[in-house]
């Protein structure tokens, strides 16, 4: 209110303005005509000798330069009667003056032009000060709300930024939710009948688990008994496990080495079935060749249908493919058939990029699995250096899986550029899946190890984004080396949306009993029918600046509190603005990367 009132004030300023200098200016004309003319009457006279009587003698004694003037009043009082102002000469002058003539006032009024100056001119300087008192008068509280209105409107601006972030992360999680839950229905709806079977089976048997829980919750039942058992019939003896009966379990659970086995076997199932192509990477004796046996056999245990062409170094027999003529064993003086074979499958590709949408959900697979790539790209790079195999590859990652095509590349070092793609960058390798393995194997009686593409990949934050994470896969994958490391058997590191880090089964006979296993039940299970916001919920990324900033908390020697001037500082955060900084702050408070003690300070959870 205060403020409109200001405003209203200073748009009749211009009024004011012309009011005060009206009347300056009235008044200066009045004092300037209270300086001129005279207010009284003014006698003229001269000093005349009374023994001259000839006007042409008297003349002579009131010339111009002999006449004078002076106030009325004062000419006729004996106090001021003039004097002759020349010397007296010979007794001859007169004493007394002559009026010639009486004088009117030019300016009778001359006071009261003084007066009405003095007015207007007081009236202009008092009109003056009062609005500029008036002004100072308004001027706190005008402040006052005006700091007021400008702090409603930053909290209003930051409550619609809040309210458009998390529309929009409402968005991005609906729209994640709705994702998962289509790759989900893909997953079920490849399941065999045997599978399904046992799947249903298995929710029917977690449904009765947890009806027993809250039973037992309810009714104060304990935990380890059955229905309808009593604490005395807990503490009988005769249902114990003997001791010939304990020696069998051991014997039945010693094939399984580490609770993560099944994780691997269900990763790999994830693998067989995913949609986009795969890089598997690992040294020789890592177990490479039986995984990718094992990956063929499940893609056609799944899909008989599916068209798979490989093109490899070695005349192995790849699950039956080469008795159908399906295996293509590269030579590197006659490498003409592998290019004919990469040529028509993406001819096959392209045609099915020509179908409408209603027939593409019924393709089989197009698998074309590239064994032993980096020797077999070489030479094809060398035998045909204007053929541009790798751009075949690339719009095979990035759309085939929207036709069910894709391919399993076989390398043998982390050197996904040599598949020929030249735009293999960050944001391409994402597109691709990775599994890598390592192991510890015995070959003519020496002991020789391969993990050295595992480790390679956990220090490099290109592949695994965050320090954090990787610290958590190297913790992970230091426990698992030690069982892999002790047994022979190979540890992988596989990517398939998110890393797993697990000990490889024994695969000889698991191609047909995957469906069967524990741990792909449970997952498949808690993907559709587990829906707690734990499982729905996907962070969104961090921003760049985020990123930047807790690369420099995690760097900085100092394990200290840091201020926003601190970060202002730093060489790495250089480039960015202070509200920038501000904005990635928040970010990382709110997603708890960082704690805030609330007085512009700001540390690590773990300093």
């Amino acid at each position: 209110m205060k403020r409109k009132q200001f405003e209203d004030y200073l748009r009749s300023g211009t009024a004011n303005n012309i009011t005060v200098g009206v009347l300056a200016t009235i008044g200066l004309i009045c004092g300037a005509k209270s300086f001129t003319g005279t207010q009284i009457s003014l006698v003229e006279y001269c000093f005349i000798p009374e023994k001259l009587t000839h006007p042409v003698n008297r003349q002579r004694y009131c010339t111009p330069n002999k006449r004078y003037i002076m106030p009325e009043a004062e000419f006729y009082a004996e106090a001021y009667a003039p004097a002759n102002p020349e010397f007296q000469r010979d007794n001859f002058l007169p004493t007394k003056a002559t009026r010639l003539r009486i004088i009117p006032p030019s300016n009778p009024d001359k006071a009261w032009w003084g007066l009405a100056s003095v007015l207007f001119v007081g009236g202009a300087f008092t009109l003056s000060k009062a609005r500029e008192w008036r002004l100072i008068q308004l001027m706190p509280s005008v402040r006052e709300e005006i700091r007021s209105n400008w702090l409603i409107s930053k909290l209003w601006s930051g409550l619609r930024l809040h309210k458009e972030a998390y529309s929009a992360q409402l968005d991005y999680e609906f729209h994640q939710w709705a994702e998962n839950r289509r790759v989900r229905e893909a997953q079920l709806s490849r399941m065999t009948p045997q599978e399904l079977a046992i799947f249903q089976e298995q929710v029917r048997l977690r449904a009765e688990a947890e009806a027993r829980v809250q039973l037992q919750q309810a009714t104060g039942q304990p935990a380890g008994a059955l229905p309808g058992q009593s604490m005395q019939d807990i503490a009988r003896g005769d249902d114990k496990v003997t001791g010939s009966q304990q020696q069998t379990l051991q014997q039945n659970t010693n094939s399984s080495l580490d609770p993560s086995e099944a994780l691997a076997l269900s990763t790999l199932q994830a693998l067989a079935r995913a949609d986009s192509s795969t890089a598997l990477v690992a040294a020789p004796g890592s177990g490479k060749s039986v995984t990718l046996n094992y990956l063929i056999g499940k893609i056609l245990a799944d899909s008989p249908t599916a068209d798979i062409w490989v093109i490899s170094a070695k005349n192995d027999s790849f699950c039956g493919l080469r008795s159908k003529e399906r295996v293509i064993v590269f030579d590197g003086e006659n490498p003409d058939l592998a290019k004919e074979v990469i040529d028509n499958f993406y001819t096959e590709y392209k045609k099915r990029k020509q179908l409408p949408e209603s027939k593409r959900e019924s393709l089989p697979p197009l698998i074309l699995i590239l064994d032993d790539w980096l020797v077999i790209a070489d030479q094809l790079s060398k035998h045909y250096s204007d053929w541009n195999y790798g751009g075949k590859l690339l719009d095979v990652l990035l759309i085939g899986r929207e036709f069910n095509t894709k391919f399993i590349a076989s390398l043998q070092s982390f050197n996904l550029a040599a598949l020929g793609i030249e735009k293999m960058d960050a944001q391409t390798r994402m597109c691709l899946n990775l599994l890598l393995l390592g192991n510890r194997y015995i070959k003519n009686g020496r002991e020789q190890e391969s993990y050295g593409v595992l480790e390679l990949i956990l220090n490099r934050g290109d592949i695994i984004p965050g320090k954090q994470e990787r610290e958590q896969i190297k913790s992970k994958y230091l426990s698992v080396k030690a069982v892999s490391y002790q047994n022979l058997r190979p540890v992988m590191i596989a990517s398939v949306g998110g890393f797993v880090v697990a000990l490889m089964p024994l695969l000889s006979n698991q191609a047909n009993s995957i469906a069967s296993e524990q741990e792909y039940l449970d997952r498949v299970f808690d993907l559709e029918f587990n829906l707690s916001p734990a499982h729905q919920i996907h962070p969104k990324p961090l921003s760049e600046v985020a990123k930047k900033i807790y690369e420099y908390f995690q760097n900085v020697k100092s394990k200290t509190p840091k201020t926003l001037r601190d970060l202002k500082k730093a060489d790495r955060l250089s480039g960015y603005s202070e509200s920038e900084l501000i904005d990635g702050l928040a970010e990382l408070v709110k997603t708890e990367k960082i704690n805030s003690d609330g007085n512009d300070s700001y540390s690590l959870p773990d300093w």
